[in-house]
């Protein structure tokens, strides 16, 4: 048995942290979307034991620390299934520790395809609960599309689909570390705050210029030094024709968004002149989606 399918990125319009819970981890207010950059990711399942995977990249774990082999590991714990080895394959376009997901949608695809290869018909509510348990934006990446994410990340709650429009992102070139952006916020030292009431009434009423100069992501505050890149990417973004900018999750990749693809064509060739990785991309729906939300 064997499937391919695609594992789109996500982007965060919003990212906001309401409060720190009893277990330690913080609780999130995200908007997030599903764009058209994606990893593949091919399953093939034979008569045997064990999960092997090629991660893509050479410096990418391909043990069970990898975010896939872990997706396939719980599938089959939560299944019972047993007798046979899983093989995962995975080509990369997503840049890597980026903010945008790659991870946690390759392994939201796993899911999604050992599903469909065993006919397990688990539905999306108990993909969302096994993928949990290996990651909190899994849940997210079951469906995609366009939600709110609340709690670590687990707690979705369906959007109407935002305005079709592109994305200019562009990745500095360093990474920043999620636990240690973490690590860094105080509650009560956050400036500003993304308004995401806002964003979610602009999205309800299609307005995606409200939307784009709502967007705002906490961590920009508390950026290590040596990360001035993302401030000086979000300005060439605007100074080009974004209707707005923000770093995507805990970063370092920024996004523009614009209504028209000539200025963001433009705007991409613009920033590839200082930066190696950066893509044109758009949103996109997904066919779990709901197309609308009452």
């Amino acid at each position: 048995m064997k499937e391919t399918s695609r594992a789109p990125a996500k982007i965060n319009l919003s990212l906001d942290i309401v409060s720190k819970m009893p277990d330690g981890y913080h609780n999130i207010k995200t908007v997030m979307q599903t764009i058209d950059l994606y990893d593949d990711i091919t399953v093939e399942c034979v008569p045997g034991e064990g999960i092997s995977i090629n991660p893509g990249f050479p410096y990418l774990p391909d043990d069970e620390r990898n975010i896939s082999v872990k997706a396939a590991l719980a599938f089959f714990d939560h299944t019972g299934i047993t007798g046979y080895h899983t093989h995962i394959d995975t080509k990369k376009r997503i840049p890597v520790c980026a903010g945008l997901g790659g991870g946690s949608a390759d392994g939201a695809c796993v899911l999604r395809i050992l599903d469909k290869l065993f006919a397990t018909n688990l539905g999306r509510k108990t993909l969302e609960s096994i993928g949990k348990g290996v990651g909190s934006d899994i849940p997210f990446c079951i469906t995609g599309g366009t939600c709110l994410a609340e709690g670590r990340g687990e707690l979705i709650t369906d959007l109407r689909p935002m305005p079709h429009c592109y994305a200019v992102i562009c990745k500095p070139p360093f990474t920043c570390s999620t636990p240690d952006i973490f690590s860094r916020v105080r509650l009560w030292k956050i400036r500003a705050r993304p308004d995401t009431d806002g964003i979610v009434a602009s999205l309800n009423s299609g307005n995606l210029s409200g939307i784009a100069r709502r967007m705002y992501n906490v961590f920009e505050d508390v950026l290590p030094r040596g990360a001035r890149d993302i401030a000086d990417i979000k300005y060439a973004l605007l100074d080009n024709g974004a209707l707005g900018a923000v770093m995507s999750g805990s970063g370092p990749a920024v996004v523009g968004l614009f209504d028209s693809k000539t200025l963001a064509q433009s705007a991409c060739l613009n920033l590839n002149s200082s930066y190696e990785e950066c893509f044109l991309t758009e949103t996109v729906e997904t066919e779990c989606h709901p197309s609308a939300v009452t």
